[in-house]
């Protein structure tokens, strides 16, 4: 009687961020903003991250607007995948 635990994994973060660099092989560098209020002071300032991310068809171009997901670690600095494309670059 043995019975079957469905065990659910937790919700993985989902962010959104603007490509920065295209020139790797299935990697994207990508460029997170967020705002917060300074702790001492309470002025909202930007915090920027930068962070590498999967993106398996090189779709992504310098400039995108991108949604990307966690995940396991691909490689020594890749923790994230691309998820979809929310906006491409406008090219002039």
């Amino acid at each position: 009687m043995a019975e079957e635990q469905k065990v659910e994994r937790n919700q993985r973060k989902v962010l959104s961020a603007t490509v920065v660099s295209s020139k790797m092989d299935k990697t994207i560098v990508v460029k997170v903003t967020r705002s917060a209020a300074h702790p001492l002071y309470r002025k909202v300032v930007k915090f920027t991250s930068k962070c590498y991310v999967h993106d398996d068809k090189n779709e992504a171009q310098v400039g995108d607007v991108v949604e990307i997901m966690e995940t396991r670690p691909l490689s020594k600095l890749k923790r994230w995948r691309l998820v979809r494309i929310i906006r491409h670059a406008e090219t002039d």
